[in-house]
Formats: C-alpha cells, structure tokens, sequence
C-alpha cells in the first residue's frame, strides 16, 4: 500500500544515500517526482536543518536541462523532505564506461556546472552516482545538499559529506571550499567516464585521499581534445582551475542562463498549478513539461490503436490478396469484415471526447482505403502462393511480437 507524505503519494523506494532515502512519488497532480526523505540522525539536527532551509531558496533557482532542479521542500516535522524532478535513468556510475559519446556528456555536465555556480550553488558532492544517465544525457541529482548539510553534528552523525577520489584537496585538508572543489570534481567524473578506471586509484578512504593531495591523477586514455582541460580542473591548486564558464567555452558549449525566477515561498507550502514553480517531469530534448497522467494514458492506447489498425489493415489486404483468386467470396468476406470494425470504431470516436478524435476518424477512413486498394495492388503484382507465403510469414511474425512483449 503506498504511503503519503504531505501532498506526495510515496510509490517506490529508488535508493539510500548518505542524507536520506530517495522515493518515486506522485505530486498531487498525478506528476513524477523524486522525494527525498532526510534520514533520522540528519532530521534530529536542527542547525543543519536550519541552514538547509536557508539553502534551499538558492537551490530552486537552479534549472536548466541538465540539473534535477528542487521543487518543493517542507524541513518541519518528524520526516523533513526535499522534493526534486524525477530523472529516469541509470547513474553514470552503473553504465558502461569509457562512455561512447564523451563529447555529450562532457558539454552536458559543463553545462549543469555553469547552471549551479550562476545561481550561487555548490554542489561538494559531484561524483557518477550523483550524474544520471538519460537518454544519453546527463543530469546532475543532489546539487547543494551536501554543502547546506556540511556541518560537524552531521558529519559525526555518520552521513558521507563527498567521497574520497572525487572531493578536491582543500576539502580534504578542512579549508574553505566553493565553486573550485566543484570544478575539480568535474574533472574527477569526466576522467572516470573518459577511462573507466579511478582517476586517484581504489583502496582505503585513507590512502585514496592521500594520493588525491600528494599525487597527479591517472589520465591515461583521456582523449587529447580533453586531456588538458582535466589536468587543469585536477589541479591542486584552486585558484589554477577554470572556472564554469571558461570550462563551457573550452568545450563550445553556448552560455546559456537557467537562473530560475521563482517567487518566494514559504517552505513546505503545497505547489499550484500556475505558479512558476510546478512539479513537473522534464526529459532532455523533449517538450518542457511532461503530460498528466490521463493524457498520457489516452496518447499511449491511441499509438497502441493505430499500431494495431495498421497491422491488421496489412494482414488483412495479404490474406484476401491471397484469396481473391480461388476464393473471392472469402476475399470479399474479409476486406468487408475489416470495414465494418474499422467503421464501428470510427463511429465510437464521433461520439468521444477525445483530443484525438479528428486524426482517429482520418485514420479509421485512411485504413479502410488503404487495405482494399493494397488487397487489389498485391493481387494484381503476385501469385497466390507467393502471398499465401507472405500471409503465412506475418502470422507467424505478429505471433512472435506478441509473445515477446
């Protein structure tokens, strides 16, 4: 049975992580989302808490194709909870590496980069299982949290601010850090998915931090068009990295701005519909906001439907092409049968609501046409044998479609 939170149906449980457990929920619109459940030790902490929820307004201004932006939050409460764009896909750290488009993923995670510091974000925990892998795109989960929760109550509570091997030297040596320990963990996931190996090695926390402050990274593989762009960002130094944007331009990757103009909101206070900041579910490349969930049933059975009309349509003109000659009373039996189900279907949609009903009756009417005149044009161009061949083979081929999906 699912469980609610606020105004999120909790679904699914998607993962754990050092700050809370991730959740596919339903906002209350019916739209995907992922919410964020701060685990227990993180809750009792009312000064992290405190400056997460100072956080938070900066990090929903962050938006942009390549970052999981947050759309809600509510930090009251037994079971405090971030709210963010639900991101299909897998983690970088869970696909294939060397990654076959580095070229994609690099602009792409230039891009998130530049998103983030524009608005005054650090993330301080950029690492592949904080970069999901969309349709060959990445997006970066998480941005911020690590650095609103990086306080010592926290941190000796046993919540994992950063991992050793991706964390920059200054975070490791306890000094101040900011948007350079952010470019420095760029580098460190781009080398991994450029090599498919650590750049700073495996082994010990311990001695995999050592050899990220006293150590050049591993950077054999690297294509050279990206090779010294990383030796750059690794650098030891932070005032020696590039920034974002100069990152972007090394990589001709178009300065955009995806600062978010988002009217204040309390915290915790439900989403509208209207208001700039909705839950809604973005894929890279695809229209801005994802349908309801009832338009994307009806847009899902009328493909199904005309899938369907067009494959019965061919077999159909096939068996009574086949059956013309010898038998045309069956011929005329089909293609008259074909008709009368296309035509009920097309009456049923006269009389519907649907958004589709206009292309429904075109392609109803299309169909009909189309089998009969496809039924004369094979009769006419093959023999009977060679289309009860070809009936036989589509019968045998649809059986197999079916029984594999």
């Amino acid at each position: 049975m699912s469980e609610h939170l606020g105004p999120y149906e909790l679904l699914s449980r998607l993962g754990s992580g050092g700050f809370g457990e991730v959740h596919l929920a339903l906002d209350a619109e019916g739209r995907t989302v992922a919410v964020k459940v701060l685990h227990p030790h993180v809750a009792a902490d009312s000064g992290a808490l405190a400056r997460l929820a100072r956080e938070v307004e900066t990090m929903r201004r962050v938006g942009g194709p390549h970052v999981a932006e947050v759309l809600d939050a509510s930090l009251e409460g037994a079971r405090p909870y971030l709210v963010t764009r639900y991101v299909q896909g897998r983690p970088l750290s869970a696909v294939p590496v060397p990654v076959a488009d580095l070229r994609l993923l690099a602009s792409g995670l230039a891009d998130a980069l530049l998103a983030m510091h524009e608005s005054g974000v650090v993330h301080r925990d950029l690492k592949p299982a904080n970069v999901m892998m969309t349709e060959g795109e990445p997006v970066v989960i998480d941005f911020g949290i690590a650095s609103a929760l990086d306080t010592l109550s926290v941190t000796a509570s046993g919540a994992v601010v950063g991992t050793p091997g991706y964390l920059a030297p200054e975070v490791l040596e306890g000094k101040h850090a900011g948007m350079e320990a952010d470019v420095f963990s760029f580098g460190a996931t781009l080398a991994y998915a450029a090599t498919g190996r650590q750049p700073y090695g495996q082994g010990p926390a311990s001695a995999v931090a050592y050899r990220v402050v006293h150590h050049p990274p591993d950077l054999d593989g690297v294509p050279e068009w990206l090779e010294p762009l990383l030796r750059e960002c690794l650098s030891t130094e932070p005032g020696a990295r590039p920034t974002a944007a100069q990152i972007c331009a090394r990589l001709g990757v178009a300065p955009v701005s995806h600062v978010r103009h988002v009217p204040p909101r309390p915290i915790g206070t439900p989403v509208r519909t209207g208001d700039d900041l909705t839950t809604r579910e973005w894929r890279p490349g695809r229209e801005r906001y994802r349908r309801s969930v009832e338009e994307s049933r009806a847009r899902h059975r009328e493909k199904v439907r005309r899938r369907w009309l067009i494959g019965s349509g061919l077999f159909v003109s096939l068996l009574a092409a086949a059956a013309r000659e010898p038998l045309p009373e069956v011929a005329l039996f089909l293609l008259a049968a074909y008709t009368l189900g296309v035509m009920s279907d097309a009456g049923v949609a006269l009389f519907s609501h649907s958004p589709y009903q206009r292309s429904r009756i075109i392609m109803d009417l299309v169909s009909v046409a189309g089998a009969a005149g496809l039924c004369f044009g094979l009769a006419a161009l093959f023999s009977t044998f060679t289309l009860a061949l070809f009936a036989g083979t589509a019968l045998v081929v649809g059986i197999v479609f079916l029984l594999s999906a």
